[in-house]
């Protein structure tokens, strides 16, 4: 296919006019949705500006684009006479490649929300580099191009793929590639990368094609970025074989990549945090994709034993260091892992449930995530990571990868890139569509341009939300038109954390909300946690949402051992830590008797302006020289978990005691 008849194929593809089937509900493009202010624009902007060159800098100094050069050195003096030349790889890890597509994936992203020529100057270098890795046939894995005599590493094979549902991250590896090639033909019709993708693409057909090699891959990834693929072109061997790599799974008996049971036989979440998350968004898309029910009925089970009995307070997942991976249920320690590409996998996961069902607890337990385990993995300054989440530090340990605090850069680098290229396309989870509604999913100031059935609607959103739950909504069609606005009531709104009875408030009763429009309240059902105004919108009509955010005390289903005894706090979508550096150094000793006065506060100066709650009846244990538990009233200040470890190092805790008579349970 040319390269012009493709985008005129993709461009009729951009209203899924010739897919088969899809999801239900569409997401509005990160395209359309420019964020205007507040959080997560400031976040955004910080992304663009100062992420993305730090990644792409990183990829250059740790030498994984290097590999790159090497491989097609290899390539080119073997084909000179060099029959027997090779080098060897300039860094440590096989999937070390991907670390490079996601950097360019969210290059991609940047760029279509903000030029920079030179930016794009350094992302077409590196994409003229991947291009010359690749093998005449096809195949791109620089470790294997670049030594190809004998595996210069032990997770791989002589031969190709057949190690892939261990450890060698062949399939992984290429579907970043797949969806950073996707990202950059939606950016820049003139980009290569999507070709270099095609004739990898064209490679597995010949290779798995037939159904054999059956390899379910170690890594799940491909299973997406195929679907991401098909959908680009509408080629439908590529959603045939996202389709083969899911089924390949279940003939043996290994848990930790989620290998132990047929996809369609699994209801529980194990193993490998980021490989189940992944592993379930790609199970979402072939449900919607292929329109086999098989593989919804099997999500839906695990989303529920993951909501309902392993999900931190903060939206983490992954429980336990050993595996990186889910634990037994309610099996949630404090300095736990909750590795930040889990977060991300759990909000790619998330979106695909609500698209399929149009739920709004789906893009509730998105925002928990988006706020808290989500944004904890990346700092202030938008260059230092997380690459694990803990909910409790004890200001020294080097925990992070063997540092102590945020780190630039790590060796196994998968978290920053996967920071970087979230953060970039953000808008696309802002508002969705389906037939003639419209769906408000997050908020967050913003201006959208959106389709609904033929007419465009232009919709402006003003809030300070997190900080405060005003959001005012200004529709303007190009001409008044029919539909239903549907605008989401969170579950924090309506007195529960979760849609789950994994944590509760002490005070359970729902808050005050109110919709309005035109300055008119209504009295608005809720539909799938939406209120929904049915009316022919006109320009000028005006909404405004209310949200009350009182300050809340969170309690852990009982069952979850390490909570025992132990309230946290909340307020709106945001989960508070208490850090050293505001409480006298310390923060283990704090108790928050029932009663206590906590009262948010906004600090314009603070951790970019944040509101802080602050707690001045709460009390402190302490020991006497003799063992005697005294106490002690001391005031105590909690701040935004996400915004934790960017003042220095200090202990840490999301939990508190509940009372002086649960400290030490």
């Amino acid at each position: 296919m040319s390269r012009v008849s493709f985008f005129l194929l993709a461009g009729l593809l951009s209203g899924g006019s010739l897919l088969a089937a899809d999801y239900p509900v569409r997401p509005v493009p990160f395209t359309a949705v420019t964020l205007t202010a507040g959080l997560w624009h400031a976040r955004q902007e910080t992304n663009c500006r100062i992420t993305l060159p730090f990644a792409l800098q990183q990829c250059a100094v740790s030498k994984r684009i290097d590999n790159f050069d090497l491989a097609a050195e290899t390539m080119q003096r073997r084909t000179a006479g060099e029959t027997h030349f090779q080098n060897v790889p300039a860094t440590k890890f096989p999937f070390d490649d991907s670390d490079v597509f996601k950097a360019l994936e969210g290059a991609a992203y940047c760029l279509s929300l903000q030029p920079d020529p030179e930016v794009q100057k350094r992302v077409d270098g590196f994409t003229a580099r991947i291009a010359a890795a690749q093998e005449p046939d096809g195949y791109l894995y620089t470790f294997r191009t670049m030594h190809p005599d004998s595996p210069v590493n032990s997770r791989m094979d002589a031969q190709r793929w057949l190690k892939d549902s261990q450890a060698s991250h062949e399939l992984y590896n290429i579907a970043h590639l797949y969806e950073a090639g996707v990202a950059h033909a939606q950016a820049d019709p003139a980009s290569i990368l999507l070709d270099v993708c095609l004739k990898n693409a064209e490679l597995l057909q010949r290779d798995f094609g037939d159904g054999q090699p059956q390899i379910a891959p170690g890594h799940p990834g491909i299973e997406m970025a195929l679907a991401k693929l098909y959908r680009q072109t509408a080629d439908r061997r590529w959603l045939g074989l996202a389709k083969f790599f899911l089924d390949a799974r279940g003939f043996s008996n290994n848990p930790y990549n989620q290998n132990h049971k047929p996809v369609i036989q699994q209801r529980e979440a194990v193993g490998h945090a980021v490989r189940a998350n992944y592993l379930y968004s790609g199970m979402a898309d072939v449900a919607a994709l292929a329109g086999d029910p098989r593989y919804l009925e099997a999500i839906t089970a695990i989303w529920e034993d993951v909501v309902g009995s392993k999900l931190h307070l903060t939206g983490g997942c992954g429980a336990l260091a050993d595996g990186e991976a889910y634990g037994a249920a309610y099996e949630l320690p404090h300095q736990c892992y909750n590795e930040t590409c889990a977060a991300v996998g759990f909000l790619l996961w998330n979106q695909r449930m609500f698209l399929m069902t149009g739920d709004g607890k789906y893009m509730d337990v998105f925002e928990r995530t988006l706020h808290n385990g989500f944004l904890s993995g990346v700092s202030l300054s938008g260059d230092r990571f997380f690459y694990p989440n803990p909910l409790a530090y004890d200001g020294k340990e080097a925990f992070n990868h063997d540092h102590a605090g945020r780190a630039p850069w790590f060796g196994c680098a998968c978290c920053p890139p996967n920071v970087l290229r979230t953060m970039a396309s953000l808008g696309g989870s802002v508002y969705a569509t389906q037939a003639d509604r419209l769906y408000v999913n997050l908020y967050a100031s913003s201006v959208a341009r959106v389709d609904i059935q033929g007419s465009s609607v232009k919709i402006e959103q003003k809030t300070d939300y997190p900080w405060d739950g005003t959001i005012s909504l200004a529709v303007d069609p190009s001409q008044p038109i029919p539909f239903t606005l549907c605008v989401r009531i969170p579950h924090w709104v309506r007195g529960r954390p979760l849609p789950s009875d994994l944590y509760t408030y002490d005070d359970p009763t729902p808050a005050a909300w109110s919709v309005s429009v035109n300055g008119k309240s209504l009295a608005v059902e809720l539909k799938n946690g939406y209120a929904t105004i049915d009316r022919t919108w006109q320009a000028g009509d005006a909404v405004t949402v209310r949200l009350p955010m009182p300050p809340r005390r969170v309690m852990a289903n009982p069952r979850v051992a390490a909570a025992r005894g132990q309230i946290a706090l909340e307020r709106g979508p945001i989960v508070y830590c208490l850090e050293g550096i505001d409480n006298g150094g310390s923060v283990f000793d704090c108790v928050v008797p029932v009663g206590a006065t906590v009262v948010p506060v906004r600090k314009p100066a603070l951790l970019g302006g944040v509101v802080v709650l602050e707690i001045a009846d709460a009390q402190r244990l302490s020991a006497t020289p003799d063992g005697q538990e005294t106490q002690r009233m001391m005031p105590a200040v909690a701040v935004p978990y996400a915004f934790w470890n960017n003042r220095g190092l200090t202990p840490m805790t999301v939990w508190v005691h509940a009372s002086t008579e649960s400290h030490g349970r």
